[in-house]
């Protein structure tokens, strides 16, 4: 019983230092803000069609759907 206290105890003091230090990061860091650039590519902006998924073969816009 004495070694299931001092466990219980040690996972309560470790718990108590993970909430600890959180709290001190919510109260010391102050997030920054920054610009930031994205770089599209002009056959991204020009082709007007979606991406193909992985694993699929991309689809012209202006193809007509195949005949059943």
């Amino acid at each position: 019983m004495p070694t299931l206290i001092r466990l219980i105890i040690t996972l309560l003091f470790l718990a108590g230092l993970v909430y600890a230090g959180m709290f001190a990061l919510v109260v010391y860091v102050q997030p920054t803000q920054k610009e930031q650039t994205i770089r599209i590519p002009a056959r991204e902006l020009l082709g007007g069609g979606a991406p193909a998924l992985p694993g699929q073969a991309p689809t012209e816009p202006d193809a007509e759907p195949a005949a059943r």
